[in-house]
């Protein structure tokens, strides 16, 4: 009985093999980021945590001005802004 043989197309580890031949192969060719552009990356990813994070807690209590609720809706609303960030800045540095 043999076993059947994946395509090679479909290997995972022909698939990484490849995705670590273009990455070397771009490095070679851009070289480095530069200290500047680190930072601005940087400085993007912590507007793209901060932002949402910001706006929850705005609308928490905004809602619990409107509604008198004492501080019932500004923790969920500041936890959802900052799950929402965190999986913005995800997104975003893994298609970097």
């Amino acid at each position: 009985m043999s076993a059947e043989r994946p395509d090679k197309e479909d290997d995972p580890l022909v698939v990484e093999a490849r995705r670590r031949r273009d990455r070397r192969a771009r490095w070679l060719r851009e070289g480095d980021m530069s200290v500047g552009l680190r930072l601005a990356q940087i400085g993007v990813l912590g507007w793209i945590f901060v932002a949402p994070t910001l706006a929850g807690l705005f609308l928490g209590r905004w809602l619990d001005a409107r509604l008198a609720s004492g501080i019932f809706w500004t923790a969920p609303c500041m936890i959802l802004g900052l799950c929402l960030g965190g999986w913005t800045a995800w997104k975003w540095m893994t298609a970097r």
